[in-house]
């Protein structure tokens, strides 16, 4: 009996020893698939800074798809001024008007130049109404300031000072036209003096001496203070908003709904004048 009683006794020893090790063995796989695991975080980690170092690159060197203000590149900054003198060149100005003192439509643009809306409009709806309306002497558009997007109110009044003092020597729109192809990324803080005198220098045949003395004339701070009292009256919260009527005549509230890049509802506008 007592035979038989340590032959047990030795299995369950023997047993013991079996299972501590069948333990021992799965811990170790474990640390290893854990030791594993950590490797593979590690190399993914390190390829995902890659990656993400190089985004942050490709977004330095391109601006993050969108433009910061005056291109660097010469051939860049050609391309606008020929851009905006090919819509506005030839056709008459006159101060912040654009377009034939006998046109019999007027369309008052209240718009304010950091506003990423009325680059929107005047990249897109407006050069049609140029093009077709303008340029046939059927339509004067006159630009106003109203403050929306611009956080500084200083900053604001210089900035539209800087593209009516433009006005004196009729070229506020060649002014206006190449803020708006060159905005920066709002609330960037990108209009600096650096930046208008930037503007300035890229419209033709601007006399900056002169214009720069123009900007310190109070007619046209006073023309600022006049045009938001004109917003506030015709009850405007917003840029880029619109009156239109029969030039000298009433004036009303133009509502484009939609997109303002589409010219439809203006052109609807315009032609029911024209036609009346």
């Amino acid at each position: 009996m007592s035979s038989v009683g340590n032959d047990q006794e030795d299995l369950t020893r023997k047993q013991r020893r079996e299972q501590a090790r069948a333990e021992r063995k799965a811990m170790e796989e474990a640390h290893a698939a854990s030791a594993a695991r950590r490797t593979r975080l590690t190399q993914l980690g390190i390829v995902v800074s890659v990656v993400v170092v190089a985004i942050v690159v490709i977004l330095i060197a391109t601006g993050g798809g969108s433009k910061k203000g005056i291109p660097t590149s010469k051939h860049e900054r050609n391309s606008v001024v020929s851009e905006v003198s090919a819509l506005v060149g030839g056709i008459h100005q006159s101060g912040n008007v654009l377009g034939s003192p006998t046109a019999p439509v007027t369309l008052q643009y209240f718009g304010d130049l950091e506003c990423p809306i009325c680059k929107e409009f005047t990249l897109g709806a407006l050069p049609t109404l140029i093009q077709k309306y303008v340029r046939a002497g059927k339509l004067r558009v006159e630009y106003r300031s109203m403050e929306t997007a611009t956080r500084e109110p200083e900053v604001f009044k210089n900035q539209q000072i800087a593209a009516y003092a433009a006005g004196k020597q009729n070229k506020a729109w060649n002014f206006i036209e190449t803020f708006y192809h060159e905005q920066g990324e709002e609330d960037s803080g990108y209009v600096t003096e650096k930046y208008i005198q930037g503007i300035a220098s890229q419209v033709p045949g601007l006399n900056l001496a002169q214009w720069s003395g123009d900007r310190s004339d109070p007619e046209f701070a006073n023309q600022v203070t006049t045009d938001a009292q004109a917003a506030n009256n015709n009850g405007f919260t917003g840029t880029p908003s619109f009156l239109v009527g029969h030039s000298g005549g009433a004036m009303s509230k133009l509502e484009y709904g939609g997109s303002p890049e589409n010219p439809a509802p203006f052109e609807e506008a315009i032609e029911k004048l024209v036609k009346a």
